[in-house]
């Protein structure tokens, strides 16, 4: 008896500004390959012409590495999946028209997938550091860019619950980060710095939203309220109370997070928790959810911090589950810069 040769698939991912290829074997990566673009640290965010044209410098030598790093040779490849949206349009079409090409040259099948989806489904990938969750489940996802309450139902059956309706949690993160004088991107040392701080110094007014939706303009207007008149009082405010800042910030952030995602367990009574995105590699997050979980008696399933952030192996995984149902795009299909989980 012969058995099934497992899918190779190249998987590439250029939402944002990130080039990323994989490739997968079934449902395990057998290389994952990121390449972050500095270029937009001097400009305290993502510059999108900026970040299309690195992509088109990039996504030659990135596809090359992660097909070396794979062992596996072009004529191999069984698909080629690529982020077709939502995400920053100039970086969609260099990775999309990349894939498109290769799909052609290779006469094998092209597999668009949503990027949203792709950082919930990659907690499937076979990983020896994570168990895969259990239907019908949560997912909570924060990123740069979308803050969504997700119930998951199937691989391709996704209801979105609640979702930002304005500014997503990443971009709260960064943007009190440039207050405090901090580098793009500021979220990570916001994290750093308020394991060192109190959390209870500093009050910021939390946002008041029906339902499950979300909104942190006015937390980041408020934020950055109590930071600049509290400089015009005292130069040196931000200096002297940098770590509790960022622990008040922080836990501010968290707070609402957490109040939308006990409503939602509550109305669902669903009992599998993702956390998904760039934004879950926040160490606050991760440790409130496993305090939550111990609570109120959910299963928290966190994703290595390589899963967490944009990379091509979230949407390999994807990809992988597209092929075993034949479920392939056509060239004609275009990059958008918005692309729905309604639209799946």
């Amino acid at each position: 008896m012969t058995l099934k040769k497992e899918p190779l698939i190249l998987a590439i991912e250029s939402s944002c500004d990130d080039t990323s290829a994989a490739v997968m074997q079934g449902r395990r990566v057998l290389s994952n390959v990121v390449n972050t673009q500095e270029i937009h640290e001097s400009y305290g965010g993502v510059v999108p012409e900026l970040a299309s044209r690195a992509h088109q410098k990039s996504i030659v030598p990135v596809i090359h590495r992660a097909l070396s790093e794979a062992n596996i040779e072009k004529k191999e490849l069984d698909a080629i999946a690529y982020t077709r949206g939502p995400g920053l349009l100039g970086s969609l079409l260099v990775g999309g028209s990349f894939a498109k090409s290769l799909s052609i040259a290779l006469d094998i099948p092209l597999i668009d997938v949503n990027h949203m989806q792709a950082h919930i489904l990659a907690h499937f990938i076979e990983d020896p550091r994570q168990v895969a969750p259990n239907f019908p489940l949560l997912s909570l996802t924060v990123s740069g860019g979308h803050t969504q309450l997700v119930l998951v139902k199937d691989y391709f059956e996704l209801e979105v619950l609640g979702e930002t309706l304005d500014d997503a949690v990443g971009e709260c993160f960064d943007k009190s980060a440039k207050l405090l004088g901090f580098d793009y991107p500021g979220g990570p040392q916001i994290d750093h710095w308020a394991q060192q701080g109190n959390p209870k110094a500093f009050q910021f007014g939390l946002p008041k939203v029906p339902d499950l939706d979300f909104s942190f303009s006015g937390l980041k207007t408020g934020i950055a309220k109590v930071i600049q008149q509290s400089v015009r009082n005292d130069a040196e405010f931000i200096i002297n109370n940098k770590a509790d800042l960022c622990a008040s910030i922080q836990e501010a952030i968290i707070e609402v997070l957490q109040k939308k995602l006990l409503k939602a367990l509550k109305t669902t009574g669903v009992k599998h928790l993702v956390l998904s995105g760039g934004v879950a590699a926040n160490s606050g997050i991760r440790n409130r959810l496993k305090e939550l979980s111990d609570k109120h008696h959910f299963k928290l399933h966190l994703p290595p911090f390589e899963y967490c952030t944009d990379n091509a192996a979230m949407i390999g995984i994807v990809g992988v589950l597209k092929f075993e149902r034949g479920d392939y795009s056509e060239i004609s299909h275009s990059s958008t810069a918005r692309y729905n989980l309604t639209q799946l």
